[in-house]
């Protein structure tokens, strides 16, 4: 047996334990989610049962927070939920830009708070963007945000989270 003959087993039995020792490593990384790339706006925007949130968003001028750095949280009301307010608020909110800010901004939660951790907060206050705080209520299966009622979870974005809610949260007067 020449020289040539005798490195080609090895090689392969090289190869093979290279491909056998990368499995696990290429089986983690596919398992991995990608990491987005659109920010909480640009994926609200995606997705139609956020149009009127979108549209309040850019009327309130919060575009560009919502799009910064972050992380935020953001407890987002679909086109449903705005249309269960009141014709007459909503107009009024849209007419008055700090209160619609602060109705906004009420809906932000600072930080990253993944659909794990809202569990855990059960019966808790938690401080929200605008300043005020909101209470969350675990029951079972389901979670409570003051009391809008969380319908999806865990919506990922480059800049924090969107937990969907089925109602608006107006912040405490005062």
């Amino acid at each position: 047996m020449n020289r040539r003959t005798r490195l080609l087993p090895a090689l392969g039995a090289l190869a093979a334990a290279g491909a056998i020792a990368a499995a696990p490593a290429m089986a983690q990384h596919a398992a991995t989610p990608p990491t987005p790339t659109k920010n909480i706006v640009q994926v609200a925007a995606s997705n139609p049962q956020f149009s009127t949130l979108v549209s309040l968003v850019k009327e309130a001028g919060l575009v560009k927070v919502l799009s910064g750095k972050g992380p935020f949280t953001v407890f987002a009301p679909t086109n449903a939920a705005f249309a269960k307010v009141p014709a007459d608020t909503l107009a009024a909110l849209k007419a008055d830009p700090d209160k619609l800010r602060a109705v906004l901004t009420y809906h932000v939660v600072p930080g990253n708070v993944p659909a794990s951790k809202v569990v855990t907060l059960n019966g808790k206050r938690v401080k929200t963007v605008e300043g005020s705080t909101v209470r969350v209520m675990v029951k079972g299966k389901t979670v409570k945000v003051n009391d809008a009622t969380v319908t999806k979870t865990d919506i990922k974005a480059s800049n924090g989270t969107i937990h969907v809610i089925n109602g608006v949260l107006i912040p405490p007067a005062g």
